[in-house]
């Protein structure tokens, strides 16, 4: 077996999971998203083996590559859901058909390309907004001060579904920050909500910090290292 244990650990950080909504008490549902990035299709198929049908990848061409290679095969698994969850050029903007959330929507710019390039294709893309709650020179993201603005603006681009916000704590970061960076968040989703988006997703923790995560409202967590190992 490519990934031995993986069940396990699947059933483990559901567990954690489980505690984590507790101890915060918003009670939401929480998605558990399996992040391949780096490892072969076969991450994929032993994800949706382990129960996971959310699956995420960082870049387009991995994802597309990752997709066609299963679909020649024959072993697509029927009922996965592909997230896009890296940044994205606007010169890629085409290829978000081919994936049921994008959580990197970091900029006016991508959003308007990719309102154009859906208009195109007719189609509805269901997105989410990117925030660096803390400034961050490495990430992309609005800032919390230009939510209200943008989320105003995009009601105008109906080609677009946002479906909620996403963000990324600093690395390393000590439980405060984690959890002002995901409170962050939190206000964000509500001031697209206040905007008359359909705002119900907080994409936020991964393999280090999703369980503050989870205690602070996250509905998405994404996860590669925790499940399976260390990426080359």
């Amino acid at each position: 077996m490519r990934f031995p244990g993986l069940v396990e650990r699947v059933a483990e950080v559901r567990g954690r999971i489980a505690e984590a909504v507790r101890r915060g008490g918003h009670g939401q549902p929480v998605r558990l998203i399996a992040v391949t990035k780096t490892h072969g299709p076969e991450a994929v198929l032993a994800a949706f083996e382990a129960g996971c049908t959310d699956v995420g990848e960082n870049k387009v061409q991995e994802a597309l590559r990752k997709q066609e290679a299963l679909a020649v095969a024959g072993t697509l698994p029927d009922g996965v859901a592909w997230h896009l969850i890296g940044h994205l050029q606007t010169n890629k903007v085409k290829a978000l058909s081919h994936f049921a959330l994008f959580h990197a929507m970091d900029r006016p710019r991508l959003a308007d390309e990719a309102a154009a390039s859906a208009a195109k294709q007719e189609i509805t893309l269901d997105v989410l907004l990117q925030v660096n709650v803390v400034g961050e020179a490495s990430k992309g993201g609005y800032a919390l001060g230009d939510v209200a603005a943008e989320a105003e603006r995009l009601v105008r681009l109906p080609q677009l579904r946002l479906r909620g916000v996403m963000t990324m704590a600093p690395l390393d970061a000590d439980e405060r920050v984690l959890r002002t960076v995901f409170a962050g968040a939190r206000a964000a989703r509500a001031t697209l909500r206040a905007a008359g988006h359909p705002a119900e997703a907080l994409s936020m923790g991964m393999s280090g910090d999703y369980e503050i995560a989870v205690e602070e409202g996250a509905t998405l967590v994404r996860l590669g290292t925790v499940l399976f190992g260390a990426r080359s």
